[in-house]
């Protein structure tokens, strides 16, 4: 008898089905940030205990579109794109654990399984959805990376459409944005298979790149709306005052997080 194999499920002999290979995982990608304010208190909603709302601005989220490559170390998934490719809309807030600031993910949602596989081991709440936004390119009519150059994006899910948003760029930015600035504190919940145990799995993680490298970032204004969607509360951190709009490419690398405190959320 031999013990089956694969980082993740489904474990069989050889470990060749496993939805998804063992980090680091690397990743490539364009990103069109939106950042804007809401109401502090549908953020402040959205954050379980132990953690609290930002000090300083706690209403600012980001929405963010991401057109990814990613791979496994050996990079092999490249070869074979639709193991590779994938794009995702996500909402991120701020908050507070022990004095530390840091960026929670809120919303997600992807276009591909292995990216929802990866999600649940890193604790962000990705759903499946439809998610689109304009590419660059040096020739033609697609935009060049520069002042007025225009982007858009859709988010929909469920046959509904969330999110929809024109970024126009203006010039370049030191930055990429505040709100998707810090480490991620994210939840690992996992309910009993035992009806009323409660949580098997519960705890607080933080998580960040192992290493990051970036193009120019640049800043520019956006057009954003959100929708209604009777299975999707996007809608309900509503658009009260914009702050800016970003384009940036990024690389990035994701080797694993470090546990802050587990069975503390109080979570359902």
């Amino acid at each position: 008898m031999t013990g089956v194999r694969g980082y993740f499920h489904p474990k069989t002999a050889t470990g060749a089905a496993s939805l998804i290979p063992a980090p680091p995982w690397r990743y490539s990608g364009d990103l069109l940030t939106v950042e804007y304010r809401t109401d502090p208190a549908r953020v402040g909603e959205l954050l379980p205990e132990p953690l609290r709302p930002a000090g300083e601005d706690p209403g600012a989220v980001a929405l963010i579109w991401a057109d990814w490559q990613s791979c496994s170390a050996s990079g092999q998934e490249l070869l074979d794109p639709v193991l590779a490719q994938y794009k995702e809309a996500f909402a991120v807030v701020r908050c507070t654990y022990r004095g530390r600031t840091y960026t929670r993910c809120v919303h997600i949602w992807v276009d591909k399984d292995f990216a929802i596989a990866r999600g649940l081991h890193q604790g962000y709440p990705k759903k499946l959805g439809s998610i689109h936004q304009t590419r660059p390119h040096p020739y033609g009519p697609a935009p060049r990376i520069g002042p007025g150059a225009r982007f858009g994006a859709t988010l929909a899910a469920a046959d509904r459409r969330l999110a929809q948003a024109v970024v126009t760029l203006r010039e370049p930015s030191p930055t990429n944005g505040f709100v998707n600035a810090h480490p991620m504190a994210h939840h690992r919940w996992l309910p009993s298979v035992e009806k009323g145990k409660g949580l098997a799995l519960d705890e607080l993680i933080e998580s960040g790149a192992a290493s990051f490298e970036g193009g120019q970032p640049w800043t520019g204004d956006a057009d954003l709306e959100l929708f209604e969607a009777p299975t999707e509360e996007l809608a309900r951190l509503e658009v009260r005052e914009p702050i800016a709009a970003y384009y940036r490419q990024v690389g990035v690398v994701w080797d694993g997080g470090r546990l802050l405190e587990s069975g503390t959320s109080g979570a359902e």
